[in-house]
């Protein structure tokens, strides 16, 4: 591409040399000022038509011109893609308004988002007061949003400010790690509370025998000796359930893959209840069957869940009645063990939070019978370490089913 002045020397020169073959061929005044006319005509034309050097200044002011504006990256088509992909909620605005939702902001807030003012679109008082205050100049802080969008939840709202007024607003579900901080917290206050209580209660029995003396105090020291006992052994049996959950959370994510007779275990558990002290040993209906039954699993953690859902049976059911205890096949693939009582029953408003850690329905008794409160929590441990469905089924007055369902080994 010529210049301007480039283009009006090459059309003088063209016009020089057409003249001067015009002379040469003999051609007379009038032809060489014709030619010399229209070569003149063709310089103008050709001057014309040539785009000139964009000037470096405006209008000779000094000043440059403006530059253009960068392109938006809320409407680049790879950026709905990359978009769309992410999991959690992300939102692109430009002067407030909603111009890109992706998938999960949608399902989270709703269709009519996109045109939307984002500042009504994310209906919380923080993300208002926030995304009003939020100038461009430096990076927001993350934003809170408590009870949002339903009460007990808690997302967090992050801004990137993006050019020309563009901004990008990531959103991201904390209610989860809320929740385990929480449980995290409740079972430190639990396990301390469950420690404390029956260890006050042997330093003041132990406090109160310093005090005895004479044999006249043998009754009061042997009761006392007792209950000292008593409440050291259920301190005793906390310390190995703690343990026990530990372990079993240690392995949750490494699947069982010896296999084992959960027949030949359940025959074994009920055999070491009926010898023990346990109370209520007559009471169980064993009904296992002779036929093996093959599972990946853990023999001691399987032993240990039969251990626990009869014992709960023993200790809640009422005394004199059967405690039947079932390995039931559903299917080619699966087998459930089924341990039923015919107690007092829970109330359906508790059984979603039976193995809650130290959940109890009814404390005072819990207690009266040595219960630690983490007996179905390591039972459901257990259950999903090896794959099993934990169901637990009451009817108040007329008794409680637990059982589990396991995959059988191929």
């Amino acid at each position: 591409m010529f210049d301007r002045l480039s283009s009006l020397v090459i059309a003088l020169t063209l016009v020089a040399v057409a003249a001067i073959f015009a002379g040469l061929a003999g051609g007379d005044a009038l032809t060489i000022t014709l030619l010399a006319a229209a070569g003149a005509a063709a310089a103008a034309i050709v001057h014309a038509a040539v785009p000139g050097a964009p000037p470096d200044f405006d209008g000779g002011t000094g000043a440059p011109e403006p530059e253009a504006p960068p392109p938006s990256l809320l409407r680049h088509p790879d950026f709905a893609r990359w978009a769309d992909q992410e999991r959690e909620p992300l939102i692109g605005t430009a002067d407030n308004v909603v111009t890109i939702a992706n998938d999960a902001a949608v399902r989270l807030l709703g269709r009519h988002i996109v045109g939307a003012d984002i500042r009504t679109a994310i209906r919380h008082p923080a993300a208002t007061e926030g995304l009003a205050a939020a100038d461009g100049a430096s990076p927001p802080p993350p934003i809170d949003l408590v009870d949002f969008p339903r009460s007990g939840q808690r997302w967090t709202l992050r801004i990137a400010e993006l050019s020309g007024g563009d901004r990008i607003i990531f959103l991201s579900d904390r209610s989860a790690i809320d929740a385990a901080d929480r449980m995290r917290s409740d079972f430190v206050a639990n396990a301390s509370h469950e420690l404390r209580t029956p260890l006050a209660a042997i330093l003041g029995y132990v406090e109160t025998l310093h005090d005895l003396t004479g044999e006249t105090n043998v009754p009061t020291r042997r009761r006392f000796l007792s209950i000292i006992e008593r409440e050291a052994r259920r301190m005793q049996q906390l310390v190995i359930d703690l343990l026990s959950i530990s372990r079993v959370e240690a392995d949750r994510f490494r699947r069982p893959t010896t296999p084992v007779d959960l027949a030949a275990i359940v025959r074994t558990t009920i055999a070491q209840l009926q010898d023990s002290e346990e109370a209520r040993p007559k009471d169980i209906v064993a009904l296992p069957g002779d036929t093996a039954v093959p599972v990946l699993g853990d023999e001691a953690q399987l032993a240990q869940l039969v251990h626990n859902i009869i014992s709960n049976a023993l200790k809640y059911g009422r005394a004199g009645t059967p405690v039947t205890v079932e390995l039931i096949p559903e299917d080619a693939d699966r087998v459930r063990l089924s341990v039923s009582d015919e107690g007092d029953g829970i109330a359906p408003d508790h059984l979603p939070r039976l193995t809650e850690r130290f959940y109890r329905v009814d404390e005072a008794r819990s207690r009266s019978v040595g219960g630690t409160g983490l007996g179905l929590a390591i039972v459901k441990h257990i259950a999903e370490r090896h794959r099993g469905q934990l169901d637990i089924a009451s009817e108040p007055g007329k008794g409680t089913r637990v059982s589990v369902a396991f995959p059988l080994a191929a």
